[in-house]
């Protein structure tokens, strides 16, 4: 059981898997950077609270990112494991106040969201493109048992979860006239970024590769809801 649960990747594998994280982290950063120059312009230009909330979750995601990718540039990337992690939560911590805020403002009437097209454009396609990129950077940080990727891998997806909170509000303030939609929907999602946040400052996170014969999901890493 000892020897199974010491398996971990071959040195050549740990070096092709820092570099995936890399790569992966950087094309986040990009990503976000265009996502909040063109969610800010449009909420500013459509006067929409929720998408400048948008655009502000945006930037904190480049810190959270930003975060990992100082910890990967380093020759021995565990040294810098703990504090890649603190800022990650605290990217956490700030993505559910400024999401906080800004439903909070929607739900007592000030800053509905409003009809805009590249909104809804952006936010399509956040949709599309960042589960992938999660899904891919989270494999790769369990495999290499990196914490603080893994934490910014479920950063990632929750720009997913925000951005069909964006559309779905669009959508249903449209068709029924439910402005209370988005905010509702989006203090859900604050409060799993406090929840996963905390889990990241106290460093715990879905990180282990499974030893063998163990079922892939058997820490509950792939569930849902699980207990943080």
């Amino acid at each position: 059981m000892t020897e199974a649960m010491a398996v971990g990747p071959a040195p050549a594998r740990r070096a092709l898997l820092r570099r995936r994280i890399r790569l992966l982290v950087a094309a986040t950063i990009t990503y976000n950077v265009i996502e909040a120059v063109v969610a800010l312009g449009a909420g500013a230009a459509a006067s929409s609270a929720a998408l400048i909330g948008f655009g502000l979750d945006s930037l904190v995601e480049v810190a959270s990112a930003a975060a990992v990718a100082w910890q990967f540039s380093a020759a021995v990337h565990e040294r810098r494991e703990r504090a890649a992690l603190r800022v990650i939560a605290l990217s956490f911590f700030a993505l559910a106040a400024f999401v906080t805020v800004d439903a909070v403002r929607s739900l007592l009437g000030a800053g509905e969201a409003e009809h805009s097209t590249p909104g809804l454009v952006i936010a399509a396609l956040s949709l599309i493109i960042m589960p992938f990129l999660s899904a891919a950077q989270r494999r790769a940080g369990r495999e290499l048992g990196s914490a603080s990727a893994v934490a910014d891998s479920k950063q990632t997806l929750l720009c997913t979860y925000l951005s069909a909170v964006l559309l779905a509000g669009l959508a249903l303030n449209s068709a029924f006239g439910w402005a209370w939609a988005d905010p509702v929907a989006a203090l859900v999602i604050a409060a799993v970024a406090v929840k996963e946040g905390r889990a990241a400052w106290r460093g715990n996170a879905c990180c282990a590769v499974p030893a063998a014969g163990e079922e892939p999901c058997a820490d509950g890493c792939c569930a849902p809801g699980r207990p943080g």
